[in-house]
């Protein structure tokens, strides 16, 4: 007797666990399809760090979006951006903002070392 009840809690133990596992692995689709997706860019070579360095990222941020630390908020993304035009002044700062929402011209790959982004101002001398 006492062998089936160790063997029925552990059996009991090991159901919780597994819907426990079930339940935090279902619980945000969103954040499984984005880590798949991060493998994959991983495991293609595609990604612009090593494989070991890029799958470990990958895992971060699944846990991350698990937490609720993610935020893929529409317009988050853009208002980082603009963030860093912040310790501009004047007319730097405008251009600044300007370049980060998608004006002016861009050039270079992160992979290649940089994005550049270029707006032109014309004056008009009197």
């Amino acid at each position: 007797m006492i062998t089936t009840r160790k063997f029925h809690c552990k059996l009991a133990l090991g159901a919780a666990a597994a819907l426990f596992a079930c339940t935090t692995f279902a619980a945000d689709p969103g954040a499984q399809a984005r880590y798949r997706k991060d493998m994959a860019v991983c495991n293609s070579g595609q990604s612009n760090q090593d494989v070991g360095t890029c799958r470990i990222e990958a895992r971060r941020a699944l846990a991350a979006a698990r937490n609720g630390g993610l935020n893929d908020a529409p317009g988050q993304y853009q208002s980082n951006a603009v963030q860093r035009c912040g310790t501009l002044k004047g007319d730097d700062r405008i251009d600044c903002e300007s370049r980060m929402r998608g004006e002016g011209s861009v050039a270079g790959t992160v992979g290649g070392g940089g994005i550049i982004r270029e707006t032109v101002t014309t004056y008009e001398v009197k």
